[in-house]
């Protein structure tokens, strides 16, 4: 526990650094509603959602607050997805739960959703959360809601196989409105799935809105007083490219001894699953035999969102090295650009995108020497450091939660528009059932009339006696 002398030190560091940004930087500005436009009282998400340990989980409840903080009329409702014999003590806003391999459990959502008085659905999708082949399974409850769906798309892939590009030609098709957190994933829905371009939201991934602080005021709290700290956070698995970081170790280390790597997360619940903690225990091996095991330090649990923003915080730089091209999205790539932190990264399509325009450094893929060059060049220029931080920070200003949550809130707005717009020119009346399915598939897909909808009780009643 640091003493009230170092905390009112820290206290000081915190409010100098605030107040020292002055570079401007341009930022497309989010989506905004239309004047006299209303949002949607009743929205229902479908993800998954904490407290199962996930980055989907986390995105999706970091959405539905910020929605819920900014507009306080707005009410919310969540369709979680378990994994295969998991179960969670969710909140109450879980109101039903999908059973991940389970078509019954999505077919009975759909009953509920259209029973209810929900208006707009925002679907989160990855492939890996929903059952079946290539996660088709989510289709089940698609073809068969009645109202509008907007639908996020956590990964957008270049090289789809069979099945991921029939199941993902669906989606697009059955979507009102989609949204993606990148330029390049926008590209390639019109490239390889042929999405219109006015179909599609560019939404960036949410980040907290945290000061612009020395990270010596988090190191207070982190134990890491005295230390430079680089740090990867995370679910761990054998996709994050560590290996090369701690290849860069003994390099880095020779210049600046203090340093210390700190990972940061849980072992991914799949791969405990499958193999226990022996990725971990790879690592720390790793470390032991490169002789850098006192720089290494673990964190092996899920971090609340207050662990995460201290281990953010105390960062003197952040690293992602993921090792392959095609990721589409990293929510603490996000995290640590809205934090201001000088950052090292391979070039991933999401790190391409933010990290232009000075906001961190790129490296080549699998390349522990090239790591080390650039944390030492950062560590020994201060000032270009900080210059580095400032843009970042500044550029991500525009990403906070409270703005995201708006521009997720027009295009909720947006969808219904649309909806109401073709049903006009086709000659739709207002209250036909026809008019609550998306214009391109309101034919070929049969459903029954929401009126007959078995009520919210008798499907829970249902779920219950489901063997």
């Amino acid at each position: 526990m640091a003493s009230r002398e170092s905390a009112l030190q820290c206290g000081a560091l915190a409010q100098q650094e605030s107040s020292a940004l002055m570079i401007q930087d341009n930022f497309t500005s989010p989506l905004r509603m239309k004047a006299g436009a209303l949002p949607p009282r009743w929205i229902a998400v479908i993800g998954n959602y904490l407290p199962r340990q996930c980055g989907i989980a986390t995105f999706t409840a970091d959405l539905c607050e910020a929605i819920c903080q900014e507009y306080v009329n707005a009410r919310l409702m969540v369709v979680a997805v378990n994994d295969p014999g998991a179960h969670y003590d969710y909140p109450s806003r879980v109101r039903i739960e999908l059973e991940e391999q389970d078509a019954g459990s999505y077919e009975d959502a759909a009953m509920f959703l259209n029973s209810s008085s929900v208006s707009v659905v925002s679907l989160q999708h990855e492939y890996g959360i929903y059952g079946g082949a290539s996660g088709v399974l989510i289709l089940k409850l698609l073809r068969q809601l009645t109202m509008p769906v907007v639908t996020t798309l956590h990964t957008v892939l270049r090289e789809p196989d069979a099945n991921q590009k029939i199941v993902m030609e669906e989606i697009t098709a059955l979507s009102d409105r989609l949204v993606v957190m990148s330029r390049h994933s926008s590209q390639v829905l019109q490239e390889v799935f042929h999405v219109p371009e006015e179909k599609i939201d560019i939404i960036p991934h949410g980040v907290p809105d945290l000061p612009f602080v020395n990270p010596e005021w988090y190191k207070c709290t982190t134990g890491t007083e005295g230390k430079t700290v680089l740090l990867t956070l995370g679910l761990l698995s054998p996709n994050k490219g560590i290996e090369r970081v701690l290849e860069a170790l003994p390099q880095i280390v020779a210049s600046h001894p203090r340093v210390v790597y700190l990972i940061v997360g849980a072992t991914h619940p799949h791969i405990r699953q499958r193999e226990g903690d022996q990725y971990r225990i790879h690592l720390q091996a790793m470390a032991t035999k490169l002789g850098v095991e006192r720089n290494v330090i673990f964190h092996n649990r899920f971090v609340s969102s207050q662990e995460m923003a201290s281990f953010v915080g105390a960062a003197d730089i952040y690293i992602t090295p993921y090792p392959h091209e095609a990721q589409a999205v990293s929510g603490t790539l996000a995290y640590a650009l809205g934090a201001g932190k000088a950052i090292i990264s391979t070039p991933y399509w999401h790190a391409t995108e933010l990290l232009a325009g000075k906001r961190g450094v790129l490296v080549p893929f699998e390349d522990s020497r090239a790591i080390a060059a650039a944390a030492i060049q950062l560590l020994d220029n201060p000032t270009a450091c900080r210059a580095m931080r400032n843009r970042a920070y500044l550029y991500a200003r525009e990403t906070v939660w409270s703005k995201i949550a708006e521009s997720y809130m027009s295009t909720f707005v947006r969808a219904r528009t649309t909806r109401v717009a073709n049903a006009a020119y086709q000659g739709i009346a207002l209250d036909s059932p026809r008019l609550n399915r998306p214009a391109k598939v309101a034919e070929s897909i049969h459903y029954s009339n929401p009126a007959n909808a078995p009520s919210m009780t008798s499907l829970i009643q249902r779920r219950a006696g489901r063997s």
